[in-house]
């Protein structure tokens, strides 16, 4: 008996012995990781190269692992995504949230959810583009085409269900004029000609409302929110007035404060309106310099004719009244 366990015991080592060597031989010889990697095809010199340094790549993730765990500053997936519209004040509102010390935003629109390519890079590539951030603060990330794009509300839901979601409305017809705007002023910097708003805005047969024109689809909001209100219960989605934004921002910031459950930071001497833009901007204070946004920001919209505006509000009347009665609220848009 004592025989046989020792025959066994002995078996034991020599195997786990040679599972460590085999190991070992994995982490330190770069070529048999290649050789694992893509079968029993022989390295190619790029293949090699890019399993060079494999041990030091373990070792800085090791350390980077502890670094964060030290300090409790991580990238994490957003809590918050401003998914729209387009046009109504998107990059205002988060200039001014970031004013709140615990607020912290992407530097880019990401566009992941919206984008085929971006979404097939992974969640993992998301959370790596989100700055770093304290268990207690909130990142969030602002993107305007979440908002009509189709695939984007099911792909967030599938990321977090809890995710808290804000859009900014503002008056249907102002936002389309404010597109198209934006549209010609990018034509004319690239020196191409540019479209006339009514050749755009209406059919050329009937002279009705042209519903393929994207800019005015942008606007018949209630069609984009049904989408989210499938997904989304309506207290996890806040709805910010664009045209109060504009005249009193700190009291719709103050609503998104409370809407992520955060002490109000963002108080009336944080900002100031600058005559000069002709839009509020954010005051210097400790470690952050005086900020406006950008030129473009404020830019006067192009003169369209009252009748054409007449005829735009009559057609986003009823628009209006379906989103009224989606979200249960009003706005005071004629």
């Amino acid at each position: 008996m004592k025989r046989c366990l020792c025959r066994w015991l002995r078996a034991c080592t020599v195997a786990g012995s040679a599972l460590l060597l085999i190991y070992l031989t994995v982490l330190q010889d770069n070529g048999l990781m290649a050789a694992l990697s893509y079968g029993s095809q022989p390295l190619s010199d790029e293949n090699r190269d890019s399993n060079k340094g494999f041990r030091k790549l373990l070792e800085e993730d090791a350390l980077s692992s502890e670094r964060v765990n030290s300090s409790n500053l991580a990238q994490r997936l957003p809590q918050c995504i401003i998914i729209g519209a387009r046009k109504s004040g998107t990059r205002a509102l988060i200039k001014f949230l970031e004013l709140h010390p615990q607020i912290l935003s992407a530097s880019d629109e990401m566009h992941f959810f919206s984008n085929d390519t971006n979404y097939k890079l992974g969640l993992d590539w998301y959370r790596r583009k989100m700055p770093w951030s304290r268990p207690d603060q909130i990142t969030i990330e602002k993107t305007p085409k979440y908002f009509i794009s189709e695939i984007s509300p099911a792909r967030i839901h599938r990321m977090n269900s809890s995710t808290k979601l804000v859009v900014i409305l503002r008056h249907p017809t102002t936002r389309v004029v404010s597109d198209y705007t934006q549209i010609c002023a990018n034509k004319q910097a690239r020196n191409e000609s540019v479209d006339p708003f009514e050749s755009l805005a209406l059919e050329r047969d009937t002279g009705h409302v042209n519903l393929e024109y994207r800019a005015i689809q942008i606007s018949m909001y209630h069609q984009h929110l049904a989408r989210w209100l499938e997904l989304f219960p309506r207290d996890q989605l806040h709805i910010v007035d664009g045209g109060n934004l504009i005249v009193n921002p700190i009291v719709e910031i103050a609503k998104v404060e409370t809407f992520l459950g955060l002490e109000h930071q963002v108080k009336n001497e944080s900002i100031y309106f600058n005559s000069t833009r002709g839009f509020y901007c954010m005051r210097a204070a400790k470690g952050r310099p005086e900020r406006c946004l950008g030129a473009n920001k404020g830019r006067k919209h192009v003169k369209i004719s009252e009748k054409m505006i007449h005829k735009l509000n009559r057609f986003f009347r009823p628009h209006n009244e379906r989103l009224y009665k989606l979200i249960g609220r009003r706005f005071s848009w004629r």
